[in-house]
């Protein structure tokens, strides 16, 4: 099946809806996942359950009610996307967490295997700063 428009958006429908492990179901397990930045989240992560460690389960404890992502903006070209998305979200202390996001996909056999993620910065580190949670 080739990556189509309308695949990438029912993948994102899954993070749409809440329903991170439906989502996770379309990254191979071993998957490349740079998340741009110098921020608490910013990395190299080489498998889907390093980079869910590193960045949705540290989420997980600072903003206790979830995000939601919307997709904003998709571009669809041979094996790649280019996502825009949009979260909104409130932190423990009450802080809006209200992000976008830039996210370069390249899919092998309908999975995601790269990532290249970009997001602010400045937010996501006065997140942590504002809501430190333990190493």
């Amino acid at each position: 099946m080739a990556v189509t428009p309308d695949f990438v958006r029912e993948i994102f429908k899954d993070l749409e809806e809440s329903d991170g492990a439906a989502f996770f179901t379309h990254v191979a397990d071993d998957v490349d996942w740079t998340v741009m930045g110098t921020h608490p989240l910013a990395g190299r992560y080489r498998s889907k359950a390093d980079f869910i460690a590193g960045t949705f389960t540290k989420l997980g404890k600072v903003l206790p009610q979830g995000t939601q992502l919307h997709l904003e903006y998709l571009i669809v070209k041979g094996d790649q996307a280019v996502v825009e998305l949009h979260s909104l979200a409130s932190a423990r202390n009450g802080m809006r967490f209200d992000n976008r996001y830039c996210w370069i996909l390249f899919f092998e056999a309908d999975k995601i295997v790269r990532v290249r993620a970009y997001l602010d910065s400045a937010l996501v580190a006065q997140l942590f700063k504002e809501n430190p949670v333990a190493a």
